[in-house]
């Protein structure tokens, strides 16, 4: 589902782009997720896949949503990312190749992943919503 970029100007407020198409990161706890433990889904803010469950969210104190895995590993891709003088994991949405922050191996459980995500690439879909916005069949994660 990519839209070109005029169509995202219009859809994205200015955060929303900068972070998805320009490889932005928004500011830590100054951003609308980071500190956000209802039940629910959060969704690529263009193509509207479903990408992390509250089930895999935790606080990692770094001020942007924190995830131990993706629901569906085949809708993330991995890129290395030698920007700023440092050598990380980017993570971007495979559906609308956007930029959604960055993997880290020193996250909680068995894997040590922390998906560190920034919230202006996520759209929250609370449980109780999941089945009115077309998210029913996520119900079983919860």
């Amino acid at each position: 589902m990519m839209k070109n970029k005029e169509e995202l100007k219009k859809k994205l407020s200015p955060v929303q782009y900068e972070v998805t198409q320009n490889n932005g990161t928004e500011p830590p706890f100054r951003n609308e997720y980071w500190n956000e433990f209802k039940e629910g889904i959060y969704v690529d803010v263009i193509s509207g896949e479903a990408l992390f469950s509250s089930k895999d969210k935790y606080d990692a104190g770094c001020g942007w949503p924190s995830f131990t895995k993706p629901i569906d590993e085949s809708e993330i891709e991995e890129k290395e990312d030698r920007s700023h003088f440092m050598v990380r994991t980017e993570v971007r949405s495979k559906s609308a190749d956007s930029h959604l922050g960055h993997v880290f191996d020193d996250g909680p459980g068995p894997a040590k992943l922390r998906y560190c995500i920034n919230s202006a690439a996520l759209r929250f879909i609370p449980y109780e919503k999941l089945e009115e916005e077309g998210y029913g069949k996520y119900k079983k994660l919860f």
